[in-house]
């Protein structure tokens, strides 16, 4: 094993052509004289993504190596134990093993000599899976230190004529290492070749420098010292007491591990910078300590001085968080300070913890810290140790003093389904993908969620997975995760954080999960706290520094859903039905107070509808309609999950107001979507009872089943209002469903129908002398006479449309009627004159935010260039529509395609 993986038996050497052969009999030695788990091998030989044959190609292999080993003089054998194999050897048959006897053995340059002329390379050179990187990085390290202890030897007994040929070899293959330097420095100096020791010394002191910004060590310069006095003795210096050990307090890596590249880079990075500290911050269970502890294992080659962690336990319920005297002492263990010289005064503790680290190269992991005081006292001072963090809070005191944060957001479902397939081996997750994929969506991302479920299904294997996913429900996920170990308990590992708030940040952590999501900003928090906006920024700050709310967006705030549902079981246990309800009440009026104003900022020629002044915190305050867009585009799928939670919440009357002001939202998006949030608006409408309601949400559903190709359940809505519309004597309401009713005709092609309603929708806005409304009617029926033919009468009404559209200003229905007038001059041959009025229309479109009314516009300037026969122009404005299309999920875009696909 140490070099290239080699098989001999009997003395012959045998062939292992496959590389997945020589990694499996590379794991079984690792793993020798103990069970290596199948699923263990598995996931090492496949890196986490295994074949559906995987059971039974590892099988052959095991077969195959057993022929190897079998049939000559040898008594390695492999043999089947419960779940997996095990490699049984005799002493002295692997070289890594015996290497390490030797190596233990007292520092005799003869033994050690032994023990090095057994490598032929780099340990297990070839083979790269994560559980023999280990044991070779180990294997490594241990060559070098023996190497090192053989030179000094020989220095010690011999000349050193041939030793530092040697050392000059060791140094090229390893520049950074010091103690090779030092070996050099010494035998040049001891074969009378002061100058070039001095000369090797600044070499090193070159190197360092450029490549660490570090001076070199204590023993190098001493050395240094002694060569420039020109003793005839240069021997090394004898050590002012017991030879300190090197601590390697590391904690065993995560088997499981996977995903995280981008903090496994910003980690690396930190490698660069001498003294750097890196802050990893993140939500309980989100797997903090899991990336320290196997970053801290890849980069601990870079510490040759060795490797300091320490639980801090700053949200452990068992204990108090550890004091830093407590950590200090701990550090001064490790490092070799007998307990009668440990000082006790916490700040010559901390002098003497740091002198010690100055001269060293040390990684030093402090996990579970609670805040900055209880960091501080244990950063170095000096430049070579690098110091990597961990806390649920941000620790943002460090980071204001130069440290770099790593922040740690749930696994993305391709690394959660990774961590599942790593924990899950087998046919399991094969047979039943829907089940693993509600699993990664049950658990949102977090890596303890996934660890748990994942243990209970490994320790149930006769368990379907669909039955372990439907466990994870809303209503009891957080059961479904609990354990009677609180360190693997989602609940209780939310609890640390949730313990250490203020009592105003918890009450408001309670009262936000009333919010539906997806994110929330300042202004709905505060008005589900009751609370003036700036108090409110405080509490947030404080939830986001504690890692129990993210913000995704500057001024955005969101939970991880696991956190929702955490912070819905405190709020009903703590604040009870009224309260909640309270806070949804006000969450909803802030919400329809300011999108009724947005949305009268952007149509201000809509029919208006009545809502009650706003208690509680001023709405927010929209200057013009460009800040109303801007507001919906931020709120708007916010303010769209609020109508689902008022209708939830019985709050009937808030429901459909606010799906009525979403409409200029919606109107961007799937009808599909849109027909969802009518009838859920309708049926609240329904019960308030309110008929204005029921009629203004009846032309928006009835719309909206046309666009789907649901005529019939539109006509249906429409007969319906127009009933009530009679009833209430209300001919206003009734012209606005003629309207509507005439766009169905028009989508069905009943041309005859379609203008006959929109004829007496004009009749009686022109007896409620409605402006707007006779413009809209104008424009839908010449719309309708150009699509039957009839070009110069839709020209007329359409002209006449424009003339009223542009003395009161209305610019949606401007932009519509200008469309309206490019596509009849098309269908009339005017070809320029038709671009002149689409020009206008897609600037008026682009200023109110239509995506839908642009993409339809480009689209008939898309046509009118082909029929100039500018092809590229037309192919230009083709694409444009095309992008437009596929970004809404608007079913033209299949169309669009096949235009372009014409061009070809």
């Amino acid at each position: 094993m140490l070099g290239q993986v080699e098989l001999a038996v009997g003395g012959e050497p045998v062939a292992l052509h496959a590389a997945k052969l020589r990694t499996l009999l590379s794991l079984l030695v690792v793993k020798a004289g103990t069970v290596a788990e199948r699923d263990w091998l598995i996931g090492q030989l496949w890196d986490g993504e295994p074949p559906a044959t995987a059971v039974a190609t590892l099988r052959g292999y095991v077969s195959h190596l057993r022929r190897l080993l079998g049939g000559k003089e040898t008594q390695a054998v492999i043999t089947g134990r419960s779940g997996g194999y095990v490699l049984q050897v005799p002493a002295g048959s692997v070289d890594a093993d015996r290497f390490e006897e030797l190596a233990a053995r007292k520092p005799e340059a003869a033994v050690l000599r032994e023990g090095l002329a057994l490598w032929r390379g780099p340990a297990f050179s070839g083979i790269d899976v994560p559980a023999v990187r280990d044991r070779a990085q180990h294997l490594d390290a241990l060559r070098m230190d023996a190497t090192e202890r053989c030179l000094g030897a020989e220095l010690e007994s011999g000349p050193p004529a041939g030793i530092v040929a040697e050392i000059e070899a060791l140094i090229a293959a390893h520049p950074l290492h010091e103690g090779l330097w030092r070996l050099l420095m010494l035998g040049l100096a001891r074969a009378g070749r002061q100058s070039e020791a001095l000369a090797a010394y600044r070499r090193l002191h070159r190197l360092l420098d450029e490549e660490l910004g570090v001076a070199p060590s204590a023993p190098i310069e001493a050395l240094h010292r002694r060569i420039l006095d020109g003793g005839d003795d240069i021997a090394p210096p004898e050590p002012a007491g017991p030879v300190r050990p090197v601590p390697r307090q590391l904690p065993a890596a995560n088997a499981h591990f996977t995903g995280r590249e981008t903090q496994l880079a910003e980690l690396d990075a930190l490698l660069d910078r001498p003294g750097a500290v890196g802050v990893l911050s993140g939500a309980g269970g989100i797997g903090k300590t899991t990336l320290a502890i196997h970053w801290a294992h890849r980069a601990s080659e870079r510490f040759p001085d060795g490797q300091l962690y320490i639980d801090l336990r700053g949200f452990d319920p068992r204990s108090d968080p550890a004091a830093p005297e407590a950590a200090v002492r701990s550090f001064l263990d490790a490092l070799g300070v007998a307990p009668e010289d440990i000082p006790t005064a916490l700040e010559t503790q901390t002098a003497l913890y740091r002198t010690l680290l100055a001269d060293k190269r040390i990684l030093l992991i402090l996990d579970n810290a609670r805040d900055d005081a209880q960091v501080r006292p244990l950063l170095p001072g000096a430049p070579g140790t690098l110091v990597v963090v961990t806390g649920r809070d941000r620790l943002s005191g460090l980071i204001t003093q130069g440290a770099q944060p790593v922040r740690l957001d749930p696994l993305a479902p391709r690394e959660a389904g990774r961590l599942l397939t790593h924990r899950l081996r087998g046919p399991r997750l094969a047979r039943e993908p829907e089940a693993a994929q509600q699993i990664i969506e049950a658990c949102g991302g977090l890596p303890l969620a996934l660890a748990i479920v994942a243990a209970r299904a490994a320790f149930r294997p006769d368990f379907p997975l669909a039955a372990l996913a439907a466990e994870l429900t809303d209503a009891n996920r957080l059961d479904a995760l609990a354990d009677s170990d609180p360190a693997v308990d989602v609940r209780a590992v939310f609890s640390w954080s949730y313990r250490a708030l203020t009592a105003d940040a918890a009450r408001l952590f309670r009262l936000l999960s009333v919010h539906p999501g997806p994110d929330f900003s300042l202004p709905a928090a505060a008005a589900i706290a009751e609370a003036p906006p700036q108090r409110t920024a405080r509490l947030l700050a404080e939830l986001t520094r504690a890692n129990l709310l993210t913000e995704p967006a500057p001024g955005r705030h969101s939970f991880h859903d696991l956190l929702r549902a955490y912070a819905a079981e405190q709020a009903d246990r703590l604040d009870g039905q009224a309260d909640l309800l309270a806070a949804s009440r006000r969450m909803l009026d802030a919400y329809l107070h300011t999108a009724y104003a947005a949305t009268r900022l952007i149509d201000p020629h809509r029919d208006p509808i009545t809502i009650t002044a706003a208690p509680g915190p001023a709405p927010v305050q929209l200057a013009d309609d460009t800040a109303a867009l801007a507001w919906f585009a931020a709120e708007g799928p916010a303010v769209a999950a609020a109508v689902r939670h008022a209708a939830d919440r019985g709050l009937d009357a808030h429901c459909w107001r606010l799906a009525w002001a979403l409409r200029d939202h919606l109107d961007l998006g799937p009808w599909h979507d849109q027909a969802a949030v009518w009838e859920l608006a309708m049926d609240a409408a329904r019960r308030v009872p309110d008929a204005d309601g029921q009629i203004r949400l009846s032309r928006l559903l009835a719309e909206a089943y046309s666009h789907l190709g649901r005529h019939d359940d539109g006509h249906a809505v429409l007969d319906a209002a127009r009933i009530q519309c009679r009833v209430l004597d209300d001919d206003l309401a009734e012209a606005h469903v003629h309207l509507i009713q005439a766009r169905l005709w028009m989508r069905q092609q009943r041309f005859e129908e379609g203008i006959s309603s929109g004829r007496s929708a004009l009749a009686l806005y022109r007896t409620e002398d409605h402006l707007t409304g006779q413009a809209s009617a104008l424009n839908t029926t010449g719309w309708i006479h150009t699509l039957a033919g009839e070009h110069e009468r839709a020209l007329t009404c359409c002209e006449e449309a424009l003339s009223i559209l542009e003395r009161i200003g209305d610019r949606y229905s401007e932009a519509a009627t200008l469309d309206s007038l490019g596509h009849i001059h098309h269908e009339l041959g005017n070809h320029e004159r038709a671009l002149d009025y689409f020009r206008p229309a897609l600037d008026l479109y682009r200023e109110l935010g239509h995506a839908r009314g642009e993409a339809l516009v480009h689209l008939s300037v898309a046509e009118t260039r082909y029929a100039l026969g500018d092809l590229d122009a037309a192919r230009c404005s083709w694409q444009r529509s095309l992008r437009m299309f596929e970004l809404l999920g608007h079913r033209d875009a299949d169309k669009v395609r096949a235009r372009l696909a014409e061009l070809l």
